[in-house]
């Protein structure tokens, strides 16, 4: 019966999950990594895990140059 008997010899509790990721920011890809090739603090493309860069399309700037009316 010495057999079943423990001395001391615990199983340690299992570990506790990993804390939940936060929730994306408006506009972010999942699974890629943004990116300012620039500079300029403005993020202008992604990596996908594969590694390969994507830009993103910037709309043309807005103002009355060049129109008429």
């Amino acid at each position: 019966m010495g057999g079943c008997s423990s001395s001391g010899d615990t199983i340690p509790a299992p570990a506790p999950p990993p804390p939940a990721r936060p929730p994306l920011p408006p506009g972010a890809i999942p699974g890629t990594m943004a990116a300012d090739r620039d500079g300029d603090g403005v993020v202008d493309g992604y990596y996908t895990s594969d590694g390969v860069y994507h830009p993103t399309c910037v709309p043309p700037p807005s103002g009355s140059r060049g129109e008429r009316g």
